[in-house]
């Protein structure tokens, strides 16, 4: 799904090597959550979304399984929404998402920063502020490396992303 564009946004989006922008962002609650502070405990996930986006919807489910299996510890994963709040939140209520979501729907300063061009897109951002993994769309091989990183960080050992019984393409675009 094509998300905002802007005469800022030029080239494509971040990839992996690049410096990660730091930004600060309030999640729905209000409660501010800043890059560079959750840097120092460990890698954060920047999944870029749209409620509205299908390969959003398929792909959130499985964000989510790597937040209940590793989330809350050293790595964090943060949902940064194309839309307002209140939106926003019934998108985590219908999905059953718990990881902090960020609203960057006013004038998508954090969007644009990051060079989004379509959603969702994934940023794992390791603690040096550098990207590792950079992706648009639905990546079951990146999501596969995003959980191993996660796992790799906390106490609990390594648990296969995927069950036998789903039923997932190795990509989708976005």
């Amino acid at each position: 799904m094509r998300a905002f564009w802007s005469k800022k946004n030029t080239g494509g989006m971040l990839e992996a090597g690049a410096a990660a922008p730091d930004f600060t962002l309030n999640d729905v609650d209000g409660k501010p959550h800043s890059l560079s502070d959750a840097l120092k405990t460990g890698p954060v996930l920047a999944a870029f979304f749209k409620i509205s986006c299908p390969v959003c919807q398929f792909t959130f489910p499985f964000i989510e399984r790597i937040f209940e299996r590793y989330g809350g510890g050293k790595a964090q994963i943060w949902g940064i929404s194309q839309d307002d709040a209140r939106d926003t939140k019934d998108f985590y209520k219908e999905f059953d998402l718990s990881f902090p979501a960020l609203p960057d729907a006013d004038c998508y300063p954090v969007s644009n920063l990051y060079r989004i061009t379509n959603v969702p897109s994934l940023f794992l951002i390791e603690p040096d502020g550098k990207i590792s993994i950079s992706v648009t769309g639905f990546s079951k091989k990146d999501l596969d490396e995003i959980a191993k990183r996660f796992a790799a960080t906390s106490t609990k050992p390594p648990i296969p992303l995927f069950a036998p019984s789903d039923i997932v393409p190795d990509y989708k675009p976005g």
